[in-house]
């Protein structure tokens, strides 16, 4: 497997031996203390190349948000699923990660050949599957759907978890650990939107 490739001959090398639809997969949200965690299913035409999709982490929001319908226009196919924070605490962020990937990726109206999965973790998931470290800065796919998984869990956060609980202020730090969060979390306690099993060490050290 070739990384120096760009990002659309990067996945060329796997559109071969009857593969005509490959999917990238990625996800949104693991590290957060609040809310669900997003995946996204993507297949895109074959030889469609954008050079403006990349990792979404390298994207400004501004700019994340005028990829999204770009990508959901010019997609075969796309998904979006996610895992809230009680099934999170009931079986571990990586469980519930693949969970929502799963769900993604059975949510397509085409059923892939193949999929590049980002990151090192693919158990559960459909076969075939690769693979691939840092997928969202190597494959035009996986980036696609990282925009896709961002996108919409950013929109969740600042649409309905800031509408419900505008005093936590997700619209701001998206549930991530950022000092101001943590202040209200001191201050006001967890949410019922919070992850309790992320919250074991800040409530443990303000009981101290």
């Amino acid at each position: 497997m070739n990384t120096e490739l760009n990002m659309a001959e990067f996945d060329r090398q796997f559109l071969k031996d009857g593969v005509e639809y490959l999917a990238g997969v990625d996800e949104a949200g693991r590290g957060p203390l609040a809310g669900a965690v997003f995946a996204a299913a993507v297949i895109l035409p074959n030889g469609f190349y954008m050079e403006e999709i990349n990792d979404s982490k390298k994207l400004t929001e501004k700019k994340r948000e005028a990829l999204f319908p770009i990508i959901q226009e010019r997609a075969l196919a796309y998904a979006i699923a996610s895992v809230d924070e009680r099934v999170i605490d009931e079986i571990n962020i990586l469980n519930a990660t693949m969970l929502a990937m799963r769900q993604a990726i059975e949510g397509l109206s085409i059923k892939p050949d193949m999929i590049l999965v980002d990151g090192n973790q693919n158990r559960t998931l459909p076969e075939p599957n690769l693979c691939v470290k840092g997928g969202d800065a190597k494959s035009q796919s996986i980036a696609a759907a990282s925009i896709l998984a961002k996108v919409a869990r950013d929109r969740y956060c600042k649409e309905v978890l800031a509408g419900i609980y505008p005093e936590y202020g997700f619209d701001k730090h998206k549930g991530y650990g950022s000092k101001e969060h943590c202040e209200v979390l001191r201050r006001l306690g967890p949410s019922p939107v919070h992850r309790m099993t992320f919250l074991t060490k800040i409530l443990a050290k303000d009981a101290e």
